[in-house]
């Protein structure tokens, strides 16, 4: 029996993308803690296949853009956006969580649920006028891309779109990124979170 994680690349015309990408994306109750269903990219990561099929969902959408920069946050969003840049011959611009990055930065804090967090980049990074896709693996409560997208638009950048694999629209996030003047594209959703 073949596991479903080693499965042949299967005949996509009767398949929407968005299902069976998700498909390879592994749910962990509980993790990291209790209540929470996290979403594991690492099995579609891990496919050739199915990797190639999420960069190329976004190459597909931005190729014809005037893209100057991608955006990745930390952690997986560096994963894709740094992926995505290459596909699309433009430069990459990590997003750190604070303390991270060695040059002079620039922060923006935002709430957790309980207490707060920042993230950096580089002032250097990103001048005005530049065009960006800010990129992440999922948005939940939408925190961490909102601010992600005020560092950049605070260096002058021109942000044409957030991106991530996963909405969890049951948290509200998507909507706080779409309220706050930024579209988002997401390739799948999950409901509960």
């Amino acid at each position: 029996m073949i596991s479903k994680y080693n499965r042949p690349m299967e005949n996509l015309s009767n398949l929407d993308y968005s299902s069976y990408l998700k498909g390879w994306i592994r749910t962990v109750p509980n993790w990291p803690q209790q209540g929470v269903m996290f979403r594991d990219i690492t099995p579609l990561l891990q496919n050739p296949k199915t990797f190639r099929m999420l960069i190329d969902i976004y190459v597909h959408r931005y190729m014809m853009e005037k893209v100057d920069l991608v955006a990745g946050l930390d952690a997986r969003g560096f994963i894709i956006g740094s992926v995505l840049a290459y596909e699309l011959n433009v430069g990459f611009v990590p997003i750190r969580k604070k303390g991270k990055l060695p040059f002079t930065t620039v922060e923006e804090e935002y709430e957790l649920e309980y207490g707060n967090a920042a993230v950096e980049m580089h002032t250097d990074a990103c001048k005005p006028g530049d065009r960006v896709i800010l990129i992440d693996d999922l948005v939940a409560t939408g925190g961490t891309m909102m601010a992600g997208y005020k560092l950049l638009k605070r260096m002058g950048a021109d942000v044409l779109e957030a991106a991530a694999i996963i909405e969890l629209p049951e948290l509200g996030g998507g909507q706080l990124v779409r309220d706050g003047g930024l579209d988002l594209f997401t390739v799948c959703s999950y409901e509960g979170h």
